[in-house]
């Protein structure tokens, strides 16, 4: 698939890059599954289907440093869900936190909705925790706050 230009400053040896599940090799696969899986099940105590088979349709952008999976996040093409595309499973690795990785990686998945899908709504549940952040970026709440396997989220439009 097409790498991504945009760097995190000071950050050089940080490669991106969108994927199809078809386009991953194996240990690629395996490293990004292990990632979410340790954020979303482990570090949030939420046992759950991670895996959903939306993945299969899913253009995933991944942030390595030496093959190692450091962050992620996936979109679903408008229709999957109703509506527009879909931002969501946004993980950055805790020692990669608080860097800019997140919001880089999501203003790169606009960029790349607005390319692939012209004039498509864009559309997350964020944790409510990070209302603020995806409002900074432009979204805006589209609904009433619920729970996602006992974790507070909140729809939001773009």
């Amino acid at each position: 698939m097409k790498n991504v230009k945009q760097k995190v400053p000071a950050y050089s040896d940080l490669h991106w890059c969108w994927y199809g599940l078809d386009d991953m090799k194996p240990a690629l696969l395996y490293d990004l599954l292990a990632l979410r899986e340790a954020i979303f099940v482990v570090e949030q105590s939420c046992i759950y289907h991670e895996l959903d088979g939306l993945d299969k349709i899913a253009k995933h952008l991944l942030v390595t440093q030496k093959e190692e999976v450091v962050a992620c996040l996936r979109v679903l093409p408008p229709g999957v869900s109703g509506g527009g595309a879909r931002i969501g499973r946004v993980a950055v690795c805790l020692r990669w936190r608080n860097r800019g990785l997140a919001r880089l990686m999501v203003e790169n998945a606009i960029e790349k909705i607005w390319l692939d899908h012209e004039s498509s709504e864009i559309y997350l549940d964020a944790q409510t925790y990070l209302q603020a952040f995806y409002s900074s970026m432009g979204f805006q709440v589209c609904g009433e706050e619920f729970l996602d396997e006992g974790i507070a989220h909140i729809p939001m439009k773009m």
